[in-house]
């Protein structure tokens, strides 16, 4: 089954969502990518961006997303808005690992303006490879969905 990613950006990090759109068409066939991002030349709110993208992983429209500003940022905090997402800001392979192995993110999130377009392709290649391990993370990402869960109810009561 093909692995179904969206990705998107503001015109902060459009040439970096270039980049990392080549790198997984040349290394990864098998991933069906859509995006969702600036055009270019275009002045986009990063919200926008942010949240169509991760409401469609939400909706299981996609399985994970790509996220890129111009430090990643704002893209999370607005992903994270989305009932049922993890989106993590990763910076480097260690962050990249963990947002998948011990926190299940769906979403990563990158900054342009934060780090280099080698840097970014192997922090792809890090969190696409990497499957949340369960374990000892196992029961804090169900707490997670749990306060989640109440909060949505609160609001709703």
């Amino acid at each position: 089954m093909k692995l179904k990613l969206a990705i998107g950006c503001d015109e902060a990090a459009y040439d970096l969502k270039l980049v990392i759109k080549n790198h997984l068409n040349e290394k990864y066939p098998d991933i069906e990518v859509s995006d969702f991002g600036a055009d270019a030349g275009a002045v986009v709110l990063y919200p926008d961006i942010a949240y169509s993208a991760a409401d469609a992983v939400a909706a299981g429209k996609f399985d994970r997303a790509i996220l890129v500003c111009g430090t990643g940022i704002g893209m999370a905090i607005c992903a994270n808005k989305v009932p049922g997402i993890r989106a993590a800001v990763c910076h480097d392979p260690f962050s990249a690992e963990r947002a998948r192995k011990s926190n299940n993110a769906q979403i990563m999130c990158m900054g342009e303006r934060v780090i280099g377009t080698e840097l970014a392709k192997y922090l792809v290649d890090i969190w696409l490879k990497c499957e949340f391990a369960g374990g000892g993370s196992a029961p804090k990402v169900a707490r997670i969905n749990e306060l989640e869960l109440a909060h949505i109810s609160s609001v709703k009561s």
